[in-house]
């Protein structure tokens, strides 16, 4: 097998996207950005579908968050606490949600998610601080979508701009998405501070059973 033939990777890279970006909900370090992004670059060279990658990244994205925003939701991360690489994740995903930052609104269900370890930490902290189902949904679909759509076009852009052999784009796309997105989180995390991504720590405490709707 190939690795740097475009051919090969063209047909296997929708068996790619969607166990990769799924993975990625629950385990950051997965590479589901370079999966995406190399994906793009292949269909600026011809060997992928551009519009067929981005629902497939879409649709994995969005049922990965949906995944663990009900495991946290239904309080069922204590399940993670029977393994010590649970304990491991669980600790991760409130290390994640402290250096995050805060926000009020669902917009941070959207945006964070561009930030490297982002859409963790926000999936994690909307289900602890009881956010309702459909709102989350709505937004995670739309953070999906605009996720996939970026992650496309960066590896699309950079292929048909460089004209250099996809794997080749494909770093440079995932470099400047990472540039980029470590930008954004440093802005971020200075303005809002070590606080929830989605609510004010104490308030879902004060009633966990109430589904929170902003």
């Amino acid at each position: 097998m190939d690795l740097a033939n475009a051919d090969t990777w063209g047909s296997a890279i929708y068996f790619w996207i969607i166990p990769v970006v799924l993975g990625d909900a629950i385990f950051p370090p997965v590479p589901s950005e370079m999966v995406v992004i190399t994906a793009g670059a292949l269909s600026a060279d011809g060997r992928a579908n551009a519009f067929l990658v981005g629902v497939l990244a879409a649709l994995a994205s969005w049922l990965g968050d949906l995944m663990v925003f009900q495991l946290f939701k239904r309080r069922l991360s204590h399940v993670l606490d029977r393994w010590s690489w649970g304990r491991k994740f669980h600790g991760a995903v409130h290390l994640a949600i402290a250096k995050a930052g805060r926000s009020s609104t669902y917009g941070a269900i959207i945006g964070i998610r561009f930030i490297p370890g982002g859409r963790l930490a926000t999936t994690a902290a909307a289900g602890i601080a009881n956010v309702s189902t459909r709102g989350f949904s709505f937004c995670a679909a739309v953070g999906g979508v605009l996720w996939a759509a970026w992650s496309v076009g960066l590896g699309y852009v950079t292929g048909s701009a460089t004209r250099l052999p996809f794997w080749a784009s494909s770093l440079i796309g995932v470099g400047l998405g990472l540039a980029i997105g470590a930008a954004v989180g440093l802005v971020v995390t200075r303005r809002r501070g070590n606080r929830s991504p989605v609510v004010e720590s104490g308030s879902a405490a004060a009633d966990p059973d109430e589904e929170l709707d902003f």
